[in-house]
């Protein structure tokens, strides 16, 4: 599956601009295709404001962030992908989120990991099946058997019933069998 990142940052854009908040992002300058002035980096993070009163041209698509603003007076174009983003917040009141950084696996990797997985949760599940086998054969001896009537036979006992006279009724009887 694709991060969902991108959505939520995306969602939580819309709230902070809905509230008629400032939104600002915080970006890790650091990663790669992250295109910032590098005079306002900061610990490898620029935190920029994206209000769209600040920046123009603004587009959020779940591959990046691109817009143009001004910094100093001069104007620049910001580009990034959106996994670059560490948080998403409203300058007012601190309102939005922090998203962590998700390790990349490949295909590979998560193939053998889910392989692993299964093959361990295969061995579990058989034990646990024989355990519930063995239990359940001694559960069966143990248990008393009764006879059982089928709903066939008292459909037909009733049937012998109409068909013969009221005097000659038997009385029901019930069999233990062992």
């Amino acid at each position: 599956m694709t991060s969902n990142q991108p959505y939520l940052l995306k969602a939580f854009f819309d709230w902070i601009v809905d509230n008629g908040l400032t939104p600002h992002l915080v970006v890790d300058a650091t990663q790669d295709n992250v295109s910032v002035p590098e005079q306002y980096v900061n610990d490898g993070q620029i935190v920029l404001n994206v209000a769209p009163s600040a920046c123009m041209n603004f587009n959020m698509t779940p591959e990046g962030v691109s817009f143009q603003a001004r910094f100093g007076g001069q104007p620049h174009y910001i580009d990034f992908p959106s996994n670059a983003v560490l948080a998403i917040y409203a300058r007012e009141n601190g309102a939005g989120t922090v998203f962590s950084t998700e390790p990349e696996i490949s295909f590979e990797e998560a193939d053998e990991d889910a392989i692993e997985l299964s093959d361990e949760l295969l061995d579990e599940l058989a034990t646990v099946d024989s355990e519930i086998e063995s239990e359940t054969t001694e559960a069966v001896k143990k248990a008393p058997t009764l006879g059982i009537v089928s709903s066939s036979s008292v459909d037909s006992e009733k049937s012998d019933k109409t068909e013969t006279s009221k005097t000659t009724k038997k009385k029901p009887t019930f069999t233990i069998v062992k």
